[in-house]
């Protein structure tokens, strides 16, 4: 079986800020968007990836990019050009700072960050 799409679906408690935070703060490709019976909107993010780590796995990247045990079962990582660059546009849309850019042992430079609804968001820019 061949899967040609992988989406996942958020549900927060501010819609706009939400949306705002990733179509503006990560930069995330609007697309079509629904207003009946609610609002959704899709948001295009490159190619997907799915990742499942086991709980040993998940606090040690934790660990090296934040310092501590912070991310709860979902945590979105995205591509970036310019780690630096992506942490400011995310911060002035509502992001928090989780912990500043580290140099991973895979050699990425990462960046913690949390949603302003309070997903863990990673950002890293490949070395």
């Amino acid at each position: 079986m061949a899967i040609n799409e992988f989406r996942v679906a958020l549900t927060v408690d501010d819609f706009e800020e939400a949306a705002a935070f990733f179509q503006n703060g990560i930069g995330l490709e609007p697309g079509d968007s629904w207003t009946d019976n609610g609002t959704g909107q899709m948001f295009f993010a490159g190619n997907a990836v799915l990742e499942i780590f086991d709980p040993d796995y998940a606090k040690n990247v934790d660990k090296i990019e934040a310092g501590q045990r912070v991310s709860g079962k979902i945590r979105f990582a995205f591509e970036v050009k310019d780690v630096q660059t992506a942490i400011k546009r995310a911060l002035e849309h509502g992001g928090t700072l989780v912990h500043s850019p580290v140099t991973t042992p895979w050699g990425d430079e990462n960046a913690r960050l949390m949603s302003p609804d309070g997903l863990q968001v990673t950002l890293y820019q490949p070395k």
